[in-house]
């Protein structure tokens, strides 16, 4: 992964074979990625690489990251549990995620043209970094596929791990071990990712 801010807008983020390739998508979205870049810049956000992307922070909080992928680009918001959203633009994540939180843009004149709606979204999350202020906790009631549940109940040691595991940690293996169709697949994924509990990981962590 890269390290250098301007490497991402020239060579991409050094994730995958794409990087520093025509294909690579930071090249599709050059114009808009400056764009972005230059809106997050103006509200005096310190810009920093983070996981091989643009990410811009204030004080110790992440604000927003700046992300490119071959049908879209993004800009997407740390906390979004806390932002307003009056113009109902954020999208979610995906499927599993609890609050929007991201601006996906398809065309590189988007930026230009929503530049004042995405100043404002960065000034009221910058709002709430300085005032210290975080989402509330949300009791999370996460729905274990059955054989997970019967393996911590049969396993004292997996069990006490697992309750120590994050919310969004335990949830990351309730995901990946449900979505197996088959038993023995699913049984199968439960003692590959015994070690991983047992470390504190998630399921997506190495």
């Amino acid at each position: 992964m890269i390290t250098r801010i301007e490497d991402y807008f020239s060579r991409g983020c050094g994730r995958c074979a794409r990087f520093d390739t025509p294909d690579c998508s930071t090249r599709q979205w050059h114009s808009g990625l400056a764009e972005l870049r230059q809106v997050c810049q103006q509200t005096g956000l310190l810009e920093t690489v983070k996981w091989g992307h643009p990410c811009y922070v204030q004080g110790n909080r992440n604000i927003a990251i700046i992300g490119a992928f071959r049908d879209n680009f993004r800009l997407s918001f740390f906390n979004a549990a806390l932002l307003k959203d009056p113009q109902g633009v954020l999208e979610k994540q995906g499927p599993h995620a609890r609050h929007p939180g991201i601006l996906r843009f398809t065309a590189n004149p988007q930026v230009a043209e929503m530049a004042p709606l995405i100043r404002s979204y960065l000034e009221e999350a910058i709002g709430y970094a300085k005032a210290g202020t975080l989402p509330k906790k949300e009791e999370v009631t996460i729905e274990l596929p059955e054989e997970l549940a019967d393996s911590l109940a049969a396993d004292p040691e997996l069990a006490e791990a697992f309750q120590k595991l994050t919310p969004g940690r335990q949830k990351s293996y309730a995901i990946n071990i449900g979505s197996a169709k088959q038993v023995a697949t699913r049984m199968a994924r439960i003692t590959r990712f015994r070690d991983k509990i047992l470390a504190g990981k998630g399921a997506l962590e190495r």
